[in-house]
This record gives C-alpha cells, sequence and structure tokens, in this order.
C-alpha cells in the first residue's frame, strides 16, 4: 500500500485512474471505463495507458503505468498481460489494481496456480489486489465509475445508502439498474472476481467503516473466507449496519454421496444458514427481495425473537393481502390479528388510522397492501402510508404495475415490494434475524480415542455396554439379549444389523450371516425416543452441530435444527425446543417425558470437537441416541477424520 493512502480512498475515492489497456475503439470493452468516469463526472485524473496510442478520447495515453508523471493510487488492468501490469504498477506506487482480465483461478488448475503467483507478487510490491474477474468498482455519491459494466450507460445513477459487494460482476448491473428503475439508490458498488486478494469479508469491513453506507447487501456464489466476514459482519453490526446476503446453491446436489446422515441433512448449503444466523447476517432467498429488503432494515438492529414472527395486515384488496399471508405463512410468520380489508376512498385517513390500529396489535410489523391506485394515482397510494408515520417495522407491497409508487415510497424510506413472494421472504428474514451469537467459552477437549465409542465417553457422553467380538469365535462377554452390528456406516440399510439376540444359538447365526471379522455387540437399550446428534467440520463456513429425530427414518422427516460449533446447553435446549419431533419428550398430550437436560449435554458435548486442537474430527454422529426418562445413551455412532468427511 503506497505511504499515506489508506485502502478505502485508494479503491473508493483514488485521486487518479489509471486504465491499462485502455482503447480508443468506443465499441470496445476495454474503451468503457474511460468513457464512464467522464460521463458520470469523476473529477480526478484519467491515465489511460496504451503503447499504441499517443491520445484516448482527448487524454494523453501512455506506454506504461510506470510513465504517467504523477501519484496513482487505482489502476484498472483491462489487459492479458497482467504480470508485467502489475509490475508497472508496482513501480508507479498503485495501492490498488482492480483487474478485469481472467484466466486465473476461472481456467482451472493452472489457472490457479497463476492467479496465487499473482497475488504473491503483488504482495511483495505493496499492491492490493481486486478481482482478477472483477468488473470494478463504482462510488455513486464520488462519481466513481471505474467498471466495464454496460448499466453504467444509463445518464444518471441512484445515489442512495446502500453498498454491494457482489461476486458476479453481471448481478452488480442487474441489481444497479432494477434498483433505478424502481427510485432506489446505492452508495457503493464492488465486484470481487475471483477474490485472489481482497475479498468479501475485506470489503465489509470497509463499508462497516464508510459513513456513506447504512444498509450492505451481498451477491454470493460461495464464501471464501468464512472466518474474515463473520468477523466483519460483527464489526458492521457493531457500527449499526445490517447486512442482507442472496446466496446461490440452494440445491442438495452432491449431497447423496454423504458418509453420515449429518453429511447428508448438513450440506453446505444447510451450514451457510446456520452460519449467516450466526454472525447477524440476514438471508433471502429471492434476488427481488435483496434489492427491496434495505429500507426495513436502515437503522434497525436485529428483532432476536424467541418466538415465530407477528405481522398485522392493512389492505384494499383482499387477494393482494392474501397472497402474501399465504406465503408468510409458509415461511412460519403469524398474524397478530384479522386482516383490516379497507377501501382506498377520500383522503386515505382511514387507511392511515387503520395503519396506526394495525401497529397496536402487538405485531413486529405491519404489512400494506395496496390494489390498483397504485398504478394510476401514486399519491394516492403512498401518502396515507407516509403520513401514519407508525415507528413498527412496515412494508409495502403494490398489487399492480406501479413504479411511480415504488418509487414514491422509496423515497421515503419505506420498504415496498413488486411481488408478494419477495415481500414474504424479505419480512421472514427481517423477523428472524438474530444478533451475532457470541461463542460459549467452553473446555476443549483431551486427546481424542479413534474408537468412535471411546471418544464419545471421553466427551463424557453415556454409551451403551459395548464390545468388538472378533472371528473366530466371536468371544464378548455381555449378557443377553443383545445387538450385533457390522463396523461400517450406514449399515441398517446394507443387513448389518441384527437386534434383540437372545442366546448364544441365535448369536452364533447372526455371526456367520453377517460374515465379518469383527462385529461390535452391544447390550439391548429401550427409551423414550430415538435422536441423531451429529457433527460436521464443513469446508466452507467450519464446525456445526445438529440435532433432530433419529433413527432410520433421519434422512425422510429431515427434522432437525443446525448451528454453528461449539454450543453451549442453553443453546442446545433451544435447539431441542425447534425440533417437531422432540415433542413427544417435552410432555405433548401428556406423553412421559424424558431428559430433554440429558439431551442437551450431549448435543453441547459433541460440539466441543469444534474446539479441538487442529479439529481432527471431519463427521461425527450418534444415530440413535436413546432418550430415557433418566439420562441418555448412545448406541451407534460414526466418526470420520477430517478430511474424509
Amino acid at each position: 500500500m503506497a505511504p499515506g493512502v489508506s485502502l478505502a480512498q485508494a479503491l473508493f475515492a483514488p485521486k487518479a485512474v489509471a486504465l491499462i489497456g485502455a482503447s480508443g475503439d468506443a465499441a470496445k470493452n476495454t474503451a468503457r471505463p474511460q468513457r464512464y468516469l467522464k460521463k458520470h463526472g469523476y473529477a480526478g485524473k484519467v491515465f489511460p495507458v496504451n503503447p499504441t496510442r499517443r491520445e484516448i478520447f482527448g487524454e494523453k495515453a501512455y506506454a506504461r503505468a510506470s510513465e504517467i508523471p504523477q501519484p496513482v493510487e487505482h489502476a484498472y488492468i483491462l489487459i492479458e498481460d497482467v504480470e508485467q501490469a502489475l509490475e508497472e504498477c508496482g513501480k508507479r506506487g498503485v495501492a490498488v489494481a482492480s483487474i478485469f482480465s481472467g484466466g486465473f483461478a476461472d481456467a482451472g488448475p493452472q489457472g490457479m496456480a497463476r492467479q496465487e503467483k499473482l497475488a504473491a507478487r503483488a504482495r511483495e510490491l505493496g499492491v492490493r489486489l481486486l478481482g482478477p474477474n472483477s468488473m470494478g468498482v463504482i462510488d455513486v455519491p464520488g462519481r466513481l465509475a471505474a467498471s466495464v459494466n454496460a448499466v453504467l450507460e444509463m445518464d444518471a445513477l441512484p445515489a442512495g445508502t446502500t453498498s454491494i459487494v457482489s461476486q458476479s460482476g453481471t448481478m452488480l448491473g442487474t441489481l444497479l439498474s432494477r434498483g433505478a428503475a424502481r427510485g432506489l439508490g446505492f452508495a457503493k458498488l464492488v465486484s470481487v472476481g475471483n477474490e485472489a486478494d481482497l475479498g468479501v469479508g475485506e470489503l465489509v469491513e470497509l463499508l462497516a467503516d464508510d459513513a456513506a453506507t447504512r444498509v450492505i447487501l451481498l451477491f454470493l456464489e460461495t464464501v471464501r473466507d468464512a472466518p474474515r466476514l463473520a468477523a466483519a459482519a460483527r464489526r458492521a453490526h457493531a457500527s449499526g449496519k445490517p447486512i442482507a446476503a442472496y446466496k446461490l446453491g440452494r440445491s442438495s446436489l452432491g449431497e447423496a454421496a454423504a458418509l453420515s446422515h449429518t453429511g447428508a441433512l448438513a450440506g453446505t448449503d444447510a451450514a451457510l444458514d446456520a452460519y449467516f444466523r450466526d454472525c447477524g447476517i440476514l438471508r433471502v432467498d429471492m434476488l427481488e427481495a435483496l434489492l427491496e429488503i434495505p429500507p426495513l432494515l436502515a437503522g434497525r438492529k436485529p428483532f432476536s425473537l424467541k418466538r415465530a414472527g407477528k405481522v398485522a395486515v392493512v389492505t384494499t384488496t383482499g387477494g393482494g393481502a392474501a397472497s402474501v399471508v399465504d406465503r408468510l405463512g409458509m415461511l412460519g410468520v403469524e398474524l397478530a390479528a384479522p386482516i383490516m380489508d379497507l377501501t382506498m376512498a377520500g383522503d386515505g385517513s382511514d387507511y392511515s388510522e387503520a395503519l396506526v390500529r394495525a401497529s397496536q396489535t402487538g405485531c413486529d410489523a405491519v404489512v400494506a397492501c395496496v390494489g390498483s391506485s397504485a398504478q394510476f394515482h401514486p399519491e394516492v397510494a403512498v401518502k396515507p402510508i407516509i403520513d401514519s408515520a407508525i415507528a413498527t417495522p412496515l412494508a409495502a407491497f403494490f398489487t399492480p404495475h406501479a413504479e411511480r409508487s415504488l418509487a414514491v415510497a422509496a423515497s421515503h424510506g419505506i420498504a415496498a415490494f413488486r411481488t408478494p413472494e419477495a415481500c414474504a421472504d424479505a419480512l421472514a428474514a427481517f423477523l428472524g434475524w438474530r444478533e451475532p451469537r457470541k461463542a460459549p467459552d467452553l473446555p476443549p477437549p483431551g486427546a481424542l480415542p479413534a474408537s468412535p465409542f471411546s471418544l464419545l465417553e471421553s466427551l463424557g457422553i453415556p454409551v451403551a455396554p459395548w464390545a468388538i467380538a472378533e472371528a473366530p469365535g466371536y468371544a464378548h462377554g455381555l449378557p443377553y439379549p443383545v445387538a450385533v452390528k457390522r463396523l461400517e456406516a450406514h449399515k441398517t440399510e446394507r443387513g448389518g444389523v441384527a437386534l434383540g439376540v437372545a442366546n448364544r444359538e441365535e448369536f452364533d447365526k447372526v455371526a456367520r450371516r453377517l460374515a465379518s471379522p469383527r462385529l461390535l455387540v452391544q447390550a439391548m437399550q429401550s427409551g423414550l425416543l430415538e435422536a441423531i446428534v451429529g457433527y460436521r467440520d464443513d469446508p466452507v463456513v467450519g464446525p456445526v452441530v445438529l440435532a433432530g429425530a433419529g433413527g432410520v427414518m433421519t434422512e425422510v422427516y429431515r427434522d432437525y435444527v443446525l448451528r454453528v460449533a461449539p454450543v453451549s446447553e442453553r443453546e442446545a435446549g433451544e435447539m431441542i425446543e425447534q425440533v417437531k419431533g422432540f415433542a413427544a419428550i417435552r410432555g405433548y398430550r401428556n406423553l412421559p417425558r424424558g431428559d430433554v437436560a440429558a439431551l442437551a449435554r450431549t448435543v453441547s458435548a459433541l460440539s466441543r470437537l469444534a474446539l479441538a486442537r487442529g479439529r481432527p474430527v471431519g463427521e461425527a454422529e450418534i444415530n440413535p441416541l436413546i432418550v430415557k426418562a433418566d439420562g441418555v445413551v448412545a448406541v451407534d455412532a460414526l466418526v470420520a477424520p477430517r478430511g474424509n468427511a
């Protein structure tokens, strides 16, 4: 980094920009940054670099960046020979180089090796990198448009207080253009590309400290540095700046080959849900919701509700309200009171008063649904909502195509939605928003034995009496009846389990059928319920812990709760409260109560694997864990070392 120049200044507010590979052909992508900088009023110096040109669009061109006669904080590299351009940046003392060019991690293993070498050289030169494959940086209030994104052909960029960090350069333009169409403005927009150096987490840190930013939006394809982003999210929370994320990849492709039930259930996307919740990031499922949610978040703190969120609805269109309410119900949000259905007549005072009454129903948010007047009479449709001036969070849904009403709402800081699905998605995410969690202070486990049951016992988890019986005699010493199992994962579906073996004669028959040199023999157990408790060191977000309904139908019922590990016993208890199948041991309809406290101790104990030195365990699972009236007992376990999970 150049002396006396901060990263934020070099990235967002440089006094001079070099465009390495700038083209004099206005039709080419590489000509766009220079055109856009001028078009949108950049006040700093622009230095085009092109060895075949002496002048480009009225600006003197230089053969090399090192020949530019004054300091340059930011360079945008548009040529294939990125390595040589970087060397020139180093000679000129450039602080930040954004790289549009591809052919790095996006081009396979050889490209990745090239990228790693480039990043290493940049560190030696003291140049920070944005990209490769970055569409650049836009600072709307600062009039910086250092980007090739064609969205900058628009005449005026809408300024606002929402900033975006996107792993897709194209989607950056999509959000900007869609926002402009409904009056939503932006502060800073960054395309991170391959994240060879500057990543999403560090950029969120910069935005957390940025006075022009009130809300941060993330468009993510993956999470490349989970610890850095988590720390940045906590910093943003401390600065009063909410973060909402749209993350691609909800499908479970690839999880069928998981080693354990936990691996199949707690796939990376489910782990990301737990991760976002843990560090206080809202996750929305719809791109429209990401775009439209900022006014709902600006200046607000997380609810951290211990119950389902509740909304009150005021509407001039019954069908429109129902379309939102139905979707909210599917997402677990409840109605605080019956829907208030009225007409938009007169000066709208009745509607304003209804919104005030709705806000007094014990709800967490109010939804205002407006029908046809929103399309043809925006002043009539939106004014009563503005005049209500309620402190309760408010979302508006306009049923017709109503761009003018959307713009009027946006200008008054009201979250307005074009579709019932986006409205419900945003509200559900908002009501489910949690403060970043403080990790519990738990002791790390000691040395971890290799045997799964011995490992559980070392964590203080009760295990059914067990023995390993080896051929040819299969001696085991346990009293009958016993369970006999092969020593392998998923043994039930492979016919590798025999339960209730009553005597030695039956045991010998089972041993011959199973035909394994080593068998696990256990004392039979009974109880009130079968649970699954699992641990997984996810390759993207790190350790997570799972509690859910167990047994052979675990993956069929998919009734579980996942959290970032480790968890305290109190947090484990909260997880247990959310598993529907555990109602049977919580006294539902006078059923016998199980030892929920012992179950919570087990969940917390297994989650401590996250604290083990070097985190040697990749997956660990107890399924089933028998919950009794007094205590719990593990009757099957699986442990896989890290790297095999």
